[in-house]
């Protein structure tokens, strides 16, 4: 869940590491580092942002090799001396590290019998210290060979940058269960756990798989795996511009992003649905129709934000393409020994591509023999290349730690998948398909139409910056959406918030609600309204606030509702691409109260490559 970036070429390594660093920071954020070889090597780091580290830097330290890295901790806590990199006892060896070993603590004792000293916290000082062992041991031995002796010895995950004061143009990196790709220049090389580090200086990317080493030099790179087979590795155009990855003018990525999604939505449209004749094309799933079509069920797993989204997805797909559909925590798949095999379908949802439990639950799935099909943002992320087929968002960059166009890119491509597979299937009728896809084109302008209440909603939101707790209540295809609204002010504000199933709330929630309590209620489902004027009206008797989200014509609950915040008709199998908005916003506004970093929630990253 770090950030690591490294640079060789003619220019000042320094400068571009930096810059990179600050692009990552999204990434972890609760230290930073790097390592330069002038002559020697030189380290530094400290805890906090990037923007700490930029001011030890002085403009005597030069040099066009360089490695960084961006800390989210998981061995030891914050502070300078746990922050990376970690250096080897000669002080020759530098690494940056992502992932967790998980047999540190037996390395650890293993070389300090040795007599080798450890200094931090971490896991990742065993990784310089264990390259040097070999060295000390055997002094003519390359140095490329060292690191794949150490690297034989560790358990776990890695993505691994490293220097060498006697090799001083060569980086090293080497991945297990941890992204990195090299950025390809002109006389220079690049090294990042994620493309918009890279994405200014070159749109040339290769991407590493697991178990492989790379040996990079400004004007090549060799890329081996574990039996020393140079291997012939694909470069591919990154498809990302500046302007992605840069704020435009927005005080924040998070509000920014919520703007983007009547874009975002339509691209994720863009030429897989005609409203003409009603017909669906998703090439990257059409090899494995046959498979869906017949599919005796189908799984969805994810984290966070896309687990979410999948429930939608379960609503969507059981609706329209009457197939059964379960929905897994990742997190919690290979746990339970799952009985997943042959005519079973897996769908792994993952903004970033790279969710270490996600692609955990991918692996497990594939080796009993199931259909795996991946619903990814980033393109030749590791799940875009280990599912068997998928889908992509084209949602673009998604920077802010709190998902938001991420969301509403996996829903729009759920609706096209269920939609899709009912019609393969029989199991909708072409007049009912032709009303769901036109009202699906229709979304990008009605989300246009919600975001013009932004200011309306800001002003709810100065009622409620400081209320200890909050309540979020749906039912059917808004109750995923009430599980997402809690979610983000959670993530951002630090309110406590929880979201339920409306007809829940009498079996334990309702005796929360007083005059204190702000409930958010989403009645956006038509076929749900009258039980849900019945929830309103118990959380009405009990005094609690009442912010609705809800249509113009939805009378009976506008008129039970303190505050509404107003979305579009739509099909009910659509709702939640509306009813999400005004709550994306609403935790938005009131995090900004509240004086927080929107963008960088405490104790949080954007993407989780570590379990």
């Amino acid at each position: 869940m770090c950030g690591i970036v490294g640079y060789i070429g003619n220019s000042q390594a320094k400068d571009v590491v930096i810059k990179g660093l600050k692009r990552l920071e999204y990434r972890g954020y609760d230290s930073a580092g790097i390592a330069l070889i002038n002559g020697s090597l030189s380290i530094k780091k400290c805890k906090g942002k990037v923007s700490a580290l930029e001011k030890l830097l002085s403009d005597s330290e030069k040099g066009s090799i360089a490695i960084g890295h961006t800390r989210w901790a998981t061995h030891g806590e914050p502070n300078d001396v746990n922050s990376h990199p970690h250096v080897s006892s000669s002080g020759k060896i530098a690494v940056v590290h992502n992932g967790i070993i998980e047999n540190y603590n037996a390395l650890k004792l293993k070389l300090q019998e040795e007599g080798y000293k450890f200094y931090s916290e971490t896991d990742t000082e065993i990784v310089a210290k264990l390259i040097e062992s070999f060295i000390d041991k055997n002094p003519s031995i390359e140095f490329v060979k060292a690191v794949k002796l150490a690297l034989a010895q560790i358990n776990g995950t890695y993505g691994l940058a490293i220097l060498n004061s006697d090799n001083p143009e060569t980086i090293f990196v080497a991945r297990k269960g941890s992204p990195l790709l090299i950025g390809v220049g002109e006389g220079e090389m690049l090294i990042a756990s994620d493309a918009s580090a890279v994405a200014e200086y070159t749109d040339k990317v290769v991407y590493l798989d697991d178990g492989e080493l790379a040996i990079i030099k400004k004007d090549e790179y060799q890329v081996i795996n574990a039996d020393d087979v140079e291997l012939t590795k694909e470069v591919h155009e990154l498809a990302m511009s500046l302007e992605e990855i840069e704020k435009s003018g927005f005080p924040f990525f998070m509000l920014k992003e919520i703007f983007e999604q009547p874009k975002t939505i339509s691209d994720s449209l863009r030429g897989r649905i005609n409203v003409e004749d009603g017909s669906i094309t998703l090439g990257g799933i059409t090899s494995v129709m046959d498979k869906l079509v017949n599919a005796k069920r189908i799984i969805i797993a994810a984290c966070g934000t896309s687990w979410h989204s999948a429930l939608v997805g379960e609503y969507l797909i059981e609706w329209l393409a009457k197939t059964p559909v379960e929905v897994e925590y990742a997190s919690e798949f290979r746990y339970k020994d799952p009985l997943i095999g042959e005519g079973d379908v897996l769908f792994v949802i993952s903004q970033s591509g790279e969710t270490a439990d996600t692609l955990a639950a991918l692996r497990e799935a594939k080796e009993k023999g199931a259909t795996v099909l991946g619903i990814v943002n980033v393109v030749g992320s590791t799940i875009a290349r280990e599912t068997d087929a998928g889908v992509y968002l084209h949602a673009g960059p998604e920077i802010g730690v709190a998902s938001t166009k991420a969301f509403t890119g996996q829903v729009t491509v759920l609706a096209l998948i269920a939609l899709s597979l009912a019609q393969h299937k029989g199991a909708i009728d072409k007049k009912s398909s032709k009303k769901i896809i036109s009202a699906l084109s229709k979304i990008p302008s009605q989300v246009e139409e919600i975001l013009k209440q932004s200011d309306q909603i800001k002003e709810i939101s100065n009622l409620f910056t400081y209320a200890p707790n909050f309540l979020y209540l749906g039912r059917s295809y808004s109750f995923p959406v009430a599980l997402e609204g809690a979610l983000k002010l959670k993530e951002i504000s630090y309110i406590h918030a929880e979201g339920y199933p409306a007809a829940e709330m009498k079996h334990g929630p309702i005796a929360l609600i007083d005059d204190m309590m702000p409930v958010v209620v989403i009645a956006s489902t038509k076929h749900t309204n009258d039980k849900m004027v019945s929830n309103v009206e118990e959380v009405k008797a009990r005094k609690g606030r009442i912010i609705a989200i809800t249509s113009p014509s939805n009378e009976e609950v506008r008129d039970l509702a303190e505050f509404s915040c107003m979305i579009p008709e739509t099909e009910d199998v659509l709702s939640p691409l509306l009813s999400v908005i005004p709550l994306q916003l609403l935790s938005y506004y009131v995090a900004v109260n509240r004086g927080c970093d929107v963008d960088q929630p405490r104790n949080l990253a954007k993407s989780v490559t570590v379990e």
